[in-house]
């Protein structure tokens, strides 16, 4: 059976993992017959947002594994505990916690920093040739460790292309359902909530194509 790690980033899209992009992920992949294992880093958020007001609450401090937790009831492990070997792909969802608690593009844009046990696992699947799916926000990380030209969306936003690249991807234009898909690089990315009006259905329609796109890229390389 295929075996994928997914990457959460906290919970809640103003300081950690998009939920529904989470949950629809988790949909799909079940529903295609891949089985899953969840990781999260165990380091402290990068700040704690009120989801009610979009106000950062300064007197507040959680922690990235586990508030992941609460997306998947609590099946999780530590970051540090992926071994690539083990699985035959790399899932992350979007929400800025992935551009604030597994890297700095939120703050920093194109300067940004990875956080090293991410960096090193992008590079380990990618070496190793196994597919990697990165949803909304999470291309811009996916092009800062890899660069070299790879094929990535984050929208149709101009600010976001010039970004990627400046990060040495190639920027692709897409809707909220699109997906782009880079061959050479085995990579496949899916704008999802960049668009602000994107709806439920919308993201079940893009995960569905992006898990798709991924049981292809694994059957035609196993072939």
């Amino acid at each position: 059976m295929t075996r994928v790690a997914l990457i959460l980033a906290g919970c809640g899209y103003l300081d950690g993992a998009e939920i529904q992009e989470a949950v629809c992920t988790l949909l799909a992949l079940e529903r295609a017959g891949i089985a899953y294992r969840s990781f999260a880093p165990d380091i402290e958020q990068f700040h704690v947002v009120d989801h009610s007001s979009g106000e950062v609450d300064s007197s507040a401090d959680r922690n990235v594994l586990q508030e992941s937790a609460r997306i998947v009831r609590g099946d999780l492990a530590p970051l540090q505990d992926l071994q690539p070997g083990d699985f035959d792909a790399l899932v992350m969802p979007g929400g800025f916690g992935v551009a604030k608690n597994l890297c700095t593009f939120a703050v920093d844009g194109p300067d940004c920093q990875v956080h090293p046990q991410m960096a090193e696992l992008v590079r380990g699947f990618h070496a190793a040739g196994k597919p990697i799916v990165a949803l909304c926000i999470a291309p811009a990380l996916i092009a800062k460790v890899l660069g070299d030209g790879v094929e990535l969306t984050l929208g149709t936003d101009d600010g976001m292309a010039e970004a990627l690249n400046i990060l040495g991807a190639t920027p692709q234009k897409a809707a909220e359902t699109e997906i782009v898909i880079d061959q050479r690089h085995r990579v496949i990315s899916s704008p999802c909530y960049l668009f602000d009006d994107a709806t439920v259905a919308q993201i079940a329609t893009s995960t569905e194509r992006a898990v798709q796109a991924l049981l292809d890229l694994l059957a035609h390389y196993k072939n």
